[in-house]
């Protein structure tokens, strides 16, 4: 560069990285990450390190359970409609709601945001959504990182991603290996694509300039980016009462691959799952894509969760426990299915 070009007094935000931004976006959040914080937290966000007192009088062999994941291109859509309060909780559902599938407790959690330029007021909605997230899913939000990337993204361009701690008992775990022929399988309703299939809905819709985010569909009650933009259910907390109150063989967080994929990563490889496909409602936002993208079944069913963000696995004399269970905690579930003996795909009848 010619020395005439270079500005007197060169500091960091000449190079696009403004750290009195980041420390602004830090202040804004505290109050909201304060709210998450249980009573093991020993140390609040801005050290090097969190510190989390585990209350091993709870548990004679305890385990702990890890799961960490993004929001994909869900993100874009926020940044399309200019809204990042609501992707944070999705970040949170896709972690902590992973953890309890063996029957973990969620504790804390961490986020990571990229971005090209940190603006404050942005970060402080993406991290309002994280900690509403992690207050629906009992768990602390013990820190994280804000990371600015100039020359790699764009200035409004961000990405998330987050990781959740849990703790089980060791005989406790869940992992699908109890599972029997004629064990049956409840769903629990979704709130719509929760994170994923966002790239192919994008493409469908938006992409091709046939649709806007502020249009309306007979089919839709809202903008069609608002109805995309639906926050992702969590549902550990209900989850874990459940467990609580009665055998739960298997748990699969429907995420990428649908039911199809996801249902057979929880089963022993002698079992198959029997879907009763029409047993459970579905969005209108499922059917939407579907008929726009000229989709067939099957291929919904292996991309979208199709109406069910989880599904438990309980002995036939559970159904009825599991159900009460699950609607007192005010969630829509359903009996969905059953588990039939010989390995193999899904069965959809």
């Amino acid at each position: 560069m010619p020395e005439d070009d270079k500005p007197q007094g060169v500091d960091y935000r000449w190079a696009g990285v403004d750290t009195r931004a980041a420390d602004e976006a830090v202040r804004l959040i505290k109050e909201k990450v304060g709210a998450t914080l249980r009573p093991e937290v020993l140390a609040g966000i801005g050290g090097f390190s969190s510190l989390f007192e585990l209350d091993l009088s709870r548990f004679e062999n305890p385990v702990l359970a890890c799961g960490t994941d993004g929001v994909g291109t869900k993100v874009k859509l926020a940044q399309m409609l200019d809204k990042h309060d609501t992707v944070g909780v999705d970040l949170v559902a896709m972690c902590a709601d992973d953890v309890v599938t063996c029957g973990a407790e969620p504790l804390f959690f961490q986020d990571y945001i990229a971005t090209g330029k940190v603006v404050p007021a942005r970060i402080a909605e993406i991290v309002k959504g994280v900690a509403d997230g992690c207050v629906k899913a009992g768990c602390s939000l013990t820190g994280g990182e804000i990371a600015e990337h100039p020359g790699v993204m764009e200035e409004d361009d961000y990405d998330l991603a987050g990781f959740c701690v849990g703790v089980v008992e060791k005989d406790k775990i869940i992992d699908g290996s109890r599972v029997m022929p004629e064990d049956r399988i409840i769903g629990l309703g979704s709130s719509g694509l929760h994170s994923n299939g966002y790239s192919l809905a994008r493409k469908l819709l938006f992409d091709s300039g046939d649709f806007n985010l502020d249009d309306h569909t007979k089919e839709i009650a809202n903008p069609l980016g608002i109805e995309l933009l639906t926050p992702s259910m969590i549902y550990a907390p209900a989850i874990l009462k459940v467990i609580e109150a009665c055998d739960v063989r298997a748990i699969a967080h429907v995420t990428g691959g649908g039911i199809t994929e996801n249902l057979p990563r929880v089963l022993p490889g002698n079992m198959h799952a029997e879907m009763i496909y029409g047993s459970w409602p579905v969005k209108n936002i499922f059917s939407f894509i579907q008929k726009v993208g000229g989709i067939d079944l099957f291929e919904m069913l292996r991309t979208f969760n199709m109406g069910l963000g989880m599904l438990l696995v309980v002995p036939p004399s559970e159904v009825r426990k599991a159900l009460q269970v699950l609607d007192m905690s005010l969630y829509r579930a359903f009996e969905v299915g059953e588990i039939g003996p010989g390995g193999g795909p899904v069965k959809y009848n």
